[in-house]
């Protein structure tokens, strides 16, 4: 955590704390029988990043797919592939085991029953240090039903219906360990590098839209070039009169580089220019990072 502390006087201070904390999460949600609700599916598994969407299935599309351009980009096929087999997997593994439970639990065969699985990681970095928590929980019509104590590396039924699962459970050591596993290291492993792939596509090169316009100011024109838009704010930015560089001798007036609140930047530019003015104005953006020199000309739009 980055903590700042601010004494009002020599016997109260207030200390602010804050604290970067990035997660993984899977939630698999299985029905009985199809809903009949737009929306709601009788299986699907959807992947959090922070709790943002990256991946979903569901039993109508039978397709693992990324929720996220970066995900698109960067997970090859073969990723996408084995998930779409894995998912595939599951959902049967949810509709058997969702039919016993609800002969155990004794449950109303005509009532629509749901059984969800939720697992994932978590990571809260204070400084240097990096604590790791996990969760691997199901839960069965709302209440839950089952989780593992990493702890302990056992697992607890807060309900009776779930001890026979639980002994069992228990007694898979290989299973145990493969949870634990998962949870503090596997899960850890992926979630480091979405974080790294996400930041990399936030970070990613994005172009600039140039404008460039008019409009009359008494017995003058202000004339404005806007560029917004662009990633990295490195940019340069020139109007010229007929070919030659018009500059603060000239009235030439500019914003400088402001942020646009999505990550993105703008840039703005203008001069006024008399009103028997017949002379060619242009305006120059080159962006660098985006491989980009656009020239404007009022009235015109030249791209090189």
């Amino acid at each position: 955590c980055v903590c700042v502390c601010v004494c009002v006087c020599v016997c109260v201070c207030v200390c602010v704390c804050v604290c970067e904390i990035n997660s993984l999460t899977y939630i698999y949600t299985a029905f009985t029988r199809p809903v009949g609700l737009p929306g709601i599916h009788e299986f699907s598994a959807i992947g959090l990043l922070d709790g943002r969407p990256i991946d979903y299935f569901d039993s109508d599309t039978q397709v693992k797919v990324p929720k996220e351009d970066w995900m698109k980009e960067r997970m090859d096929k073969e990723y996408w592939d084995k998930g779409t087999s894995s998912r595939q997997t599951k959902q049967q593994w949810f509709k058997v085991n969702l039919k016993i439970l609800t002969d155990r639990l004794r449950k109303n065969d005509t009532d629509n029953h749901v059984l969800q699985w939720r697992h994932g990681c978590e990571v809260n970095t204070e400084g240097s240090e990096r604590k790791l928590s996990g969760i691997d929980q199901y839960s069965y019509d709302g209440e839950d039903f089952l989780s593992f104590d990493s702890h302990h590396k056992q697992w607890v039924a807060p309900m009776d219906g779930a001890m026979l699962t639980k002994r069992k459970w228990d007694g898979i050591q290989q299973l145990n360990d493969y949870t634990d596993g998962y949870l503090h290291n596997e899960c850890v492993q992926w979630l480091d590098t979405f974080l790294k792939y996400r930041k990399e596509a936030n970070i990613k090169a994005s172009r600039p839209e140039v404008y460039m316009s008019a409009r009359p100011v008494k017995n003058n024109r202000k004339l404005s070039c806007l560029a917004t838009g662009f990633h990295p704010k490195e940019i340069t930015m020139n109007i010229r009169r007929d070919g030659h560089l018009v500059d603060r001798l000239d009235g030439l007036q500019s914003t400088g580089v402001r942020p646009n609140g999505d990550g993105t930047h703008q840039i703005k530019m203008w001069v006024m220019i008399p009103g028997g003015d017949t002379a060619k104005y242009t305006c120059e953006v080159n962006h660098p990072a985006s491989n980009i020199h656009e020239v404007k000309e009022w009235g015109k739009s030249l791209v090189g």
